[in-house]
């Protein structure tokens, strides 16, 4: 079972024609049940909770013009946030540009821990994920916040199954590595 079927019923297919033939409730219904997992994999990319509503918004724009693309109505979900992810890897790339600087502030609320560890270690792997390409953020992403398998991370990034696991054990690799030496 999908996630989407879990989520939207075993109606999903119905729903998401209906929306890709113009019907904002069916739309409303789909974006409900996908915004927070394609604001996650957003936030994943680009590390900023703003930048990433906006790659979520921007995503919401594309998927609502291009719905009508999409063959297969029970893939909805990697669609939509690989459409994020790539929003959010466009902003990142958009804020470089324009010479934006970013100071790096230690969030001193990590949910649920009162653990000056826990928080120490939260940050410090904030910091090693803030140094990777925008593109590597979002294979992490798409891997570790949306799920996704190595067929369906292929599938986002243009590359084989293969060719995605090893990709992403060198990138464990060196986070695993920076972590350790900081």
């Amino acid at each position: 079972m999908t996630v989407l079927t879990s989520r939207l019923g075993d109606a999903h297919v119905d729903l998401v024609r209906a929306a890709a033939a113009g019907d904002e409730a069916a739309f409303t219904r789909i974006v409900a049940a996908h915004h927070d997992d394609m604001v996650r994999v957003s936030y994943v990319v680009c590390g900023d909770a703003d930048l990433a509503d906006e790659a979520a918004g921007a995503a919401w724009l594309i998927a609502w013009r291009k719905l009508g693309d999409l063959r297969e109505p029970d893939r909805l979900r990697p669609w939509l946030v690989s459409i994020a992810a790539n929003e959010a890897r466009q902003a990142v790339r958009r804020r470089k540009r324009h010479g934006v600087v970013e100071l790096a502030v230690a969030d001193t609320t990590t949910a649920g821990s009162g653990d000056p560890a826990a928080r120490a270690t939260d940050i410090d792997l904030m910091n090693a994920l803030a140094r990777l390409d925008p593109d590597d953020r979002a294979l992490l992403a798409l891997r570790y916040v949306a799920g996704f398998d190595s067929t369906e991370l292929g599938r986002a990034t243009g590359r084989s199954a293969s060719g995605t696991r090893a990709r992403l054990a060198r990138l464990l690799d060196r986070l695993r590595t920076e972590l350790r030496d900081e």
